[in-house]
C-alpha cells in the first residue's frame, strides 16, 4: 500500500506536521510504503488560473512545483491532508495545491463514463485538521473541500482526525492520546483494504 503524506502548514514541526508524522509512523509499522510532500518547499506553485487547458487532455499547462506532485497523486492508495485550520480553513499553501487538482478532475471527466462519477476507483483520502480554537462548526467547511478534493482525484473522502484546542506549537506532542489515536489510526489505514 502506498500512502502520500500531503504537509500542508506554512509552519515546521507545529501540530498538524507532528500528527501526520505518528499517523505515517504507525502505517509503516504495518508495512504500508510511505511519501511525503511538504507543500511549504513547493516555492513556485501558484494557483489555479482558470485557463480551461486542462479541460482538453487532462494535463494542467502551469508548468511549476506542481508537475511533479501529479504522478504521486496518481501513484498513491491513501492520500492524507494535514492543515492547521486558518479563519476556519484550510492554509493557503495547501490551498493552493488543492485547487491546482482542476486538471486531476478534468482527466477524470475525459477519461470515465459520467455513469461511474460517482465511484471512486483510485484510492482513499483522509483529513487532518489541527485548529488554536474550539468554536463547533470549526472543521465544516475544510471537510467539505477535502471530500471535493478527493472527488477529484477520483477517492472517497474517509474522514479523518480532528484537534481543537492546540494552540502551542507542540501541543499535539505533549499529548498522549492524541499521540496514541494518530499511530493507532495510521495502523488502522493499512488494515483497511
Amino acid at each position: 500500500m502506498n500512502i502520500l503524506g500531503i504537509y500542508g502548514s506554512p509552519r515546521k514541526n507545529g501540530n498538524s506536521d507532528i500528527v501526520l508524522d505518528k499517523v505515517l509512523e504507525g502505517a509503516a509499522e504495518s508495512g504500508a510504503t510511505i511519501q511525503k510532500l511538504y507543500v511549504r518547499n513547493l516555492k513556485n506553485l501558484s494557483g489555479c488560473r482558470e485557463c480551461g487547458a486542462c479541460e482538453k487532455d487532462g494535463n494542467c499547462a502551469v508548468k511549476d512545483d506542481m508537475q511533479p506532485v501529479y504522478p504521486l497523486f496518481e501513484s498513491a492508495d491513501v492520500i492524507l491532508l494535514a492543515s492547521p485550520i486558518f479563519f476556519y480553513g484550510l492554509s493557503a499553501q495547501i490551498k493552493a495545491l488543492i485547487d491546482r487538482g482542476q486538471a486531476m478532475w478534468s482527466r477524470r471527466m475525459l477519461n470515465k463514463p459520467r455513469e461511474e462519477w460517482k465511484n471512486h476507483e483510485s484510492g482513499r483520502g483522509y483529513l487532518i485538521a489541527v485548529g488554536a480554537t474550539k468554536g463547533k462548526n470549526l472543521f465544516e467547511g475544510v471537510k467539505f473541500v477535502a471530500k471535493y478534493f478527493y472527488d477529484a482525484l477520483d477517492m472517497s473522502y474517509e474522514g479523518g482526525l480532528f484537534y481543537k484546542g492546540l494552540e502551542g506549537k507542540e501541543d499535539a506532542k505533549n499529548n498522549p492520546e492524541i499521540m496514541q489515536e494518530a499511530a493507532e489510526f495510521g495502523r488502522n489505514l493499512v488494515k483497511k483494504v
